[in-house]
């Protein structure tokens, strides 16, 4: 995604924007802003966007004009007009400080408690508060519009005319996104929620922004990207009140506001340059990125990792260390070095001029391509080849957008159960990115086609209303401000026929069942380990075996004792239908090994079971139970296909899972609606997982929503706030804390760049601690490298590479410790965390492509 979006907010959220703000005023006799600031250290000022501005004071502020730190504090900070200091609307709302806090929970301890004992708890609520810092009111939106790392790298390198052409079309793309934004997305909210009135979503005048331009990334590569800050306050066109932005629209729009841009910046950067661009694949579950044709991916990966910075670091090491010692350090000391250069190498928020930034960008493109990268930048945007086809909206047939139409809803149906509006935008500027048009007009109108035929070929779900809106809350095309723009779901007929059929199964009670004579007596025997069914679990387990329904349901929590309850209920279906009468299914590779291994059955994946069934035969027999395990994330058309094959072969299926919990990236959500159609649904309620009772609760209300239980996560320090770089460090300091303890313990991250670079950071620390002591190495795709020692993680299953007994195979998702690396680059494993396990080899090609760290 190239436009991400944060919510800022009220108070001093603003402030970093201003913090690499260059401090000079610039050449005045140059053009452009970027040119101005050219040689200034930092970025330049921010500016003022918006058709909205005319409406704050006296008119004085207009597009293109500097933002100044007292105005951006006045708008952003206090919500307030920025020249006369006039409140827009009403006050952003104030929540209480640290220190009222804590006089507040202060008052209220027990007056009979001693002074020693009050002092401790004083003092610990006053840490509490600290840790908690002061809650904000949103004063905006961060919107952040990053050209594509190409387009980034051309312009990092060429002359300063050409830079300038590809700013100008940057800076045009996000001004011709904004007026979208205005037209179709902003909108506030008037009237009164609830039974005694109804919210419309109303026109406003505007918005007010602000803009700021940045050059590079925290690296220092190229990376031309602008923050547009829509202030939170709009005035509303119907009765000229300032009111703030509905926030919902605004949440659901940014995915199809980052592809129009992506698409109105190719046609900008092709019309101006002449040049072509492609879509290139991401790798799994990421849709294909378009970059600049001529720049080809050994460059972009130049300018888009720190190997190089690393490896030129190493180089100095080992120079000195060969003067200090006199003699080349070994392969296992080199290998440390490189560790150390990992560590020391890790970049700090620094600010430098764009000139210094380009001198070496120049340098680096110029060592990478084999010639002067200036000259080279020229060449390609060179327009005296053939020039590009520009479109008109009406150059686009009618039956294409028809056909487009149908296209989208297709692709978005893999993906989704229901959809809305902004799902389909999106789609329909993914496919129409291969165009080139003329203007952002035509290729606004042309998606708006394409997106209004794509409703036209889903099935609507939103009932319309029952009675018509008076004219003045109704839009232009006749729809009603009760509803936001993009509020109908949809779906398709396919979808909801299997749905249907699921529906259908699981009131169906045909299905095998088991004597309650044999349930009763397994739940009040211990098991082998002599763990006793909880009351929970012994009724759930009952319900199921006795029902007949021959698609049915386990609902629970993480923790709750799903995989004791359903080894119960294996021992007891095997009782009455005999040996391996229970099967295991899962969405995934991982999934099925755990769920086969702790329940002691056959497990497999859904898909290949799928296509074991369509071309092998594989089938399930009469009296088989199915479970099939974290079924929220089995996508609905592959659970109606297995339902379907259990029900002809009188076998029943049980769902496992928790409806709260992560769903399907495929077409789910089948598993909650099962669920819910139900009043009996069998769950377990007692969770055994947690220790102490606050976090057995705190967990249970996260699952349905509750949001105190942050503050409870909060109050217990188990939350922390501050900046990104900050936090990132925090959470890899627990981590090697706990690491070091001999705790289990997983860091998560955001972005596969950061997962990435803490990757690497870990890996130098253990290397250098002596934890890992290798003696070679291999690379990974990532530009990460691997050496005996290592813990890793394979992305890709593959059912060729097998344990020497044939048990176990590759899948993705599995931790291995690798054991050896060989000379052709494939490498030895063992399972992580087991003492004794089946070693097996990994392939070079295999390493290369579908191996992380881990």
């Amino acid at each position: 995604m190239t436009v991400s979006m944060r919510v800022m907010s009220a108070g001093d959220g603003y402030e970093y924007l201003l913090r690499t703000v260059a401090a000079g005023d610039g050449d005045r006799s140059l053009s452009t802003p970027l040119t101005r600031y050219y040689s200034e250290e930092g970025t330049p000022p921010g500016f003022w966007m918006g058709s909205g501005l005319s409406y704050l004071g006296d008119g004085q502020l207009a597009a293109g004009g500097r933002v100044s730190e007292t105005q951006l504090q006045l708008l952003v900070g206090m919500g307030r007009d920025p020249l006369t200091g006039e409140p827009l609307g009403e006050a952003y709302r104030t929540y209480a400080s640290v220190q009222e806090r804590i006089d507040q929970r202060t008052a209220d301890l027990d007056p009979e408690l001693g002074p020693v004992s009050r002092a401790e708890q004083i003092a610990a609520i006053g840490a509490e508060e600290r840790e908690r810092g002061t809650r904000r009111a949103v004063a905006g939106y961060d919107l952040t519009f990053s050209v594509p790392k190409s387009l980034s790298v051309l312009w990092g390198v060429a002359d300063a005319g050409t830079q300038s052409l590809i700013a100008d079309a940057h800076h045009q793309a996000v001004a011709e996104v904004l007026a979208f934004f205005e037209q179709e997305i902003a909108t506030t909210r008037t009237g009164a929620a609830g039974p005694e009135g109804a919210v419309a979503h109303v026109d406003v005048a505007g918005v007010l922004a602000t803009a700021f331009d940045h050059y590079d990334s925290r690296a220092g590569d190229p990376q031309l990207h602008t923050h547009v800050v829509v202030s939170n306050k709009v005035l509303t066109v119907q009765d000229q009140k300032w009111r703030t932005l509905a926030g919902r629209p605004v949440h659901a729009s940014v995915v199809a506001v980052s592809e129009l841009y992506n698409a109105i910046l190719a046609d900008r950067i092709t019309g101006t340059l002449g040049v072509e661009w492609e879509a290139r694949e991401r790798g799994r579950d990421r849709n294909p990125a378009w970059e600049l044709t001529p720049v080809t991916e050994d460059l972009i990966e130049e300018f888009s990792s720190r190997s190089r910075e690393i490896e030129d670091e190493t180089t100095r090491l080992i120079d000195a260390y060969t003067d200090k010692h006199g003699r080349v350090p070994s392969a296992t000391t080199i290998l440390k070095l490189r560790a150390q250069a990992t560590l020391s190498t890790r970049p700090t928020k620094q600010v430098h001029s764009l000139a210094d930034l380009t001198r070496n960008w120049r340098t680096r493109a110029t060592n990478q391509l084999g010639e002067d990268a200036t000259s080279w930048a020229t060449t390609i945007t060179s327009t005296t080849g053939q020039a590009p086809v520009l479109l008109r909206a009406d150059d686009v047939p009618l039956d294409t957008i028809t056909e487009l139409g149908r296209s989208v809803v297709e692709v978005v149906g893999e993906k989704r159960s229901t959809w809305r509006r902004w799902n389909l935008h999106a789609e329909a500027s993914r496919q129409l990115m291969d165009l080139r048009f003329a203007t952002a007009v035509d290729r606004e109108a042309v998606t708006g086609m394409v997106t209004d035929a794509a409703e036209q070929a889903s099935l609507r779900l939103t009932p319309p209303e029952l009675a018509s809106s008076p004219a003045r809350f109704q839009r232009p095309d006749g729809t009603s401000r009760f509803r936001h723009v993009g509020a109908t779901v949809f779906s398709t007929e396919a979808m909801l026929a299997a749905e249907d059929r699921l529906l259908t199964l699981a009131g169906t009670t045909t299905g095998p069942t088991i004597p309650l004579s044999i349930v009763e007596n397994i739940t009040r025997k211990p098991d082998a380990d002599g763990r006793r069914l909880g009351p929970d679990q012994a009724e759930a387990l009952t319900r199921i075996a006795i029902s007949g329904r021959v698609v049915d349901v386990l609902v629970g929590p993480a923790g709750a004792g799903k995989t004791t309850a359903m080894s119960a209920l294996r021992h007891a279906w095997e009782q009455e239908h005999g040996r391996d009468s229970v099967v295991g299914l899962a969405p995934s590779d991982a999934a099925a090994q755990v769920l086969g291994d702790e329940l002691g059955i056959t497990a497999e994946n859904t898909a290949r079971w799928w296509q074991l069934h369509l071309h092998q035969g594989a089938t399930f027999q009469p009296g088989q139970l199915v479970i099939l395990d974290e079924a929220s994330l089995a996508g609905t058309a592959s659970l109606d296909r297995i339902t379907q094959t259990a029900a002809q072969a009188g076998a029943k299926v049980l769902l496992v899972g928790d409806w709260s919990q992560l769903q399907s990236v495929d077409a789910g959500g089948a598993f909650g609606m099962l669920v819910h159609d139900r009043t009996d649904a069998p769950e377990l309620t007692d969770v055994h997982r947690f220790t102490q009772r606050w976090e057995k609760l705190c967990s249970l209300d996260l699952r349905h929503g509750r949001t105190d239980a942050i503050d409870t996560l909060i109050d217990h320090h188990r939350i922390s706030g501050g900046d990104q770089d900050d936090m990132i460090d925090a959470a890899y300091t627990a981590w090697r804390t706990d690491t070091h303890a001999g705790r289990a313990s997983i860091l998560v991250a955001e972005t596969r760049e950061t997962v990435t670079r803490l990757n690497e950071r870990a890996r130098a620390d253990l290397i250098t601690d002596g934890t890992i002591t290798p003696d070679r190495e291999t690379a990974l795709h990532d530009g990460t490298r691997v050496s005996s020692g290592d813990q890793i993680i394979t992305r890709q299953n593959d059912r060729r590479l097998r344990s020497r007994n044939g048990k176990n195979y590759v899948r993705n998702g599995d931790r291995w410790t690798v054991t050896g690396i060989h000379d052709d680059g494939s490498i030895t494993v063992k399972p992580a965390g087991r003492r004794f396990g089946e070693a097996m080899v990994l392939p070079a090609g295999y390493v290369t492509e579908h191996v992380e760290l881990g």
